[in-house]
């Protein structure tokens, strides 16, 4: 594992903690709800949860936090534990809230019992009202006074099934006063009556999640709880729980910014309104900042991990610009990824003084910075395919490619001279006739004369047949994140209509070996990436990662 030497404030109150003797080995856990698919967001407390514990010679749990079975999937459960072990992280021990529910349960009859929790009868709107604001405090429930007795009598009814949904909740018994409103008797069981993926229909009352949370840390015997800045407010609820539950173990609850991406929806529930209204094709498009998707389209797990300990841990949450993780991946693969040529709007060209029916197989490098990765044959004959905007009819000044007289050379091979073009009903060109030098043949070293363009190209009779999917960013103008409610409704007025572009071209015949996620630099066009889903035994699929330049600087 790449260990990370910069220090920052939670590794700071780590340090302290060992040397004051308050704790002797660290545990820190990773406890996703399983409702959707991990994204780059998660990454980050991942990568800051297994990396500190791993840097302390601690340990991490991995922990779901599956207190609500009507959003809850075992689908979810196995994606997510795939995406940690992708990004190179093994779990210590793996949990489940719901493995914990008599014990939390149990807790909750203690609160009763020392009159710190009773059952209430007002519906969800009239919680809300009682509740106050910012400014005004909360007023008391009408059955806030209900005896030890009567409320454990209704708790045990309320496990039993004796009620719908929604119908009773337990509060715990703090401060409608307080100005954290938080504070203000949360609501900490309520009725669902619902299968659960784990517990199956043995229980239909559910922990809330500020309630089950400190309790599982807890149990778990986690030292820091490392959470991000929203939870913030909940610190002291989180201590109340842990005090008041008489728990042996005092886990520390610790924020941090969380990170945003410009031009990245990083909420799980409108990323699941994108896929649900049939924005993308599924969690793992290579469009959506989901691991899954990033993998398919091509990310590796170094360059996320780069990405993320580069933009650093503190109690800020600004949006980092989204080619900043380009240039990770860019700086990943440049030593990693063989070098290539694809053609993804193919023209075709005749060489009309090169002999008919004759192929000869020139050699190129496969990473010219890495002569390790060795040599390939490419073939070369009369009929060859180049990018369309490769030849202009009229050129504008500068322009160095092919146009009508102009002379360039083909990458690893020769110079070759535009004589004439063909066009088609439409006006398209659809054919160019050029001739070559055989003196010009790349490696001997001619110097007869210079040509200011080189182009690539694939040779036409072997070329692979290959489909090219080229992304730009999803969302449009997205800078950081905002859940409220209007917010929530015109997010998808930024979805980008032209995120996605599809071509068909072709590749060097040597890539019908390739297998699904394998990774190649196309010669001008950038990254790109062996698709896992789309790809087949007849057709290529390739995803570009990104492209080849980028202005960003770190």
């Amino acid at each position: 594992m790449d260990h990370n030497n910069t220090s920052n404030f939670i590794k700071d109150i780590i340090i302290k903690d060992l040397e004051t003797g308050k704790h002797d080995k660290v545990i820190t856990r990773f406890p996703p709800e399983p409702n959707g698919y991990l994204h780059i967001g998660h990454a980050k407390s991942i990568i800051l949860n297994f990396g500190l514990a791993d840097e302390f010679n601690g340990l991490t749990n991995l922990r779901f936090d599956d207190t609500n079975p009507a959003k809850e999937d075992i689908e979810y459960v196995n994606s997510i534990k795939e995406d940690v072990k992708w990004l190179g992280f093994d779990w210590d021990g793996l949990f489940f809230a719901s493995n914990y529910f008599e014990e939390m349960y149990n807790h909750a009859v203690l609160l009763i019992k020392k009159g710190l929790a009773y059952v209430d009868d007002l519906s969800a709107d009239e919680i809300r009202e009682y509740r106050g604001t910012l400014t005004e405090p909360g007023k008391e429930s009408p059955f806030r006074n209900r005896s030890v007795e009567e409320n454990l009598e209704l708790f045990e009814k309320m496990r039993s099934g004796n009620y719908g949904n929604g119908e009773k909740v337990l509060r715990a018994k703090i401060d409608m006063g307080s100005p954290n409103i938080n504070l203000r008797d949360p609501i900490i069981y309520r009725i669902t009556h619902a299968t659960h993926h784990n517990t199956g229909d043995k229980w239909c009352i559910y922990p809330m999640y500020a309630f089950a949370h400190p309790l599982e840390d807890a149990i778990e015997g986690v030292t820091h709880s490392i959470c991000t800045i929203e939870f913030e407010d909940q610190r002291p609820l989180y201590n109340w729980v842990v005090e008041n539950c008489e728990m042996d173990s005092k886990p520390q609850q610790i924020e941090f910014g969380r990170l945003n991406i410009t031009n990245t929806v990083m909420s799980k529930r409108k990323l699941k309104k994108l896929v649900d209204e049939g924005f993308v094709d599924g969690w793992d498009d290579p469009r959506m900042p989901t691991i899954s998707g990033m993998r398919r389209k091509g990310f590796t797990p170094a360059s996320i991990r780069e990405f993320v300990r580069e933009t650093g841990v503190s109690k800020g949450s600004g949006a980092v610009d989204s080619q900043m993780l380009d240039h990770f991946v860019r700086e990943d693969l440049k030593l990693k990824a063989p070098r290539t040529m694809g053609v993804v709007r193919p023209l075709k060209i005749v060489i009309t003084n090169y002999p008919e029916g004759q192929v000869e197989w020139l050699d190129a490098e496969n990473n010219p910075e890495v002569p390790e990765m060795g040599m390939r044959k490419i073939p070369f004959s009369r009929e060859i395919y180049i990018e369309q905007d490769d030849f202009m009819e009229n050129p504008p000044a500068k322009y160095h490619r092919l146009f009508p007289g102009n002379e360039v050379r083909l990458k690893h091979a020769y110079f070759i001279k535009c004589e004439e073009f063909i066009k088609d009903e439409n006006g398209e060109v659809i054919e160019l006739h050029c001739t070559y030098d055989p003196e010009t043949k790349s490696g001997t070293g001619f110097t007869g004369r210079k040509v200011k363009g080189t182009i690539h190209w694939v040779e036409a009779s072997v070329a692979v047949p290959a489909e090219f999917r080229l992304y730009e960013p999803l969302i449009l103008d997205e800078t950081g994140e905002d859940d409220s409610e209007g917010e929530e409704k015109t997010f998808l007025d930024h979805v980008n209509p032209n995120s996605i572009e599809i071509l068909q071209g072709f590749v060097e015949p040597n890539m019908a070996e390739t297998k699904v996620q394998d990774k190649f630099q196309f010669f001008r066009h950038g990254y790109f990436n062996v698709d896992p889903k789309m790809t087949t035994k007849e057709k290529l699929v390739f995803n570009r990662i990104v492209s080849l330049k980028s202005s960003f600087k770190l």
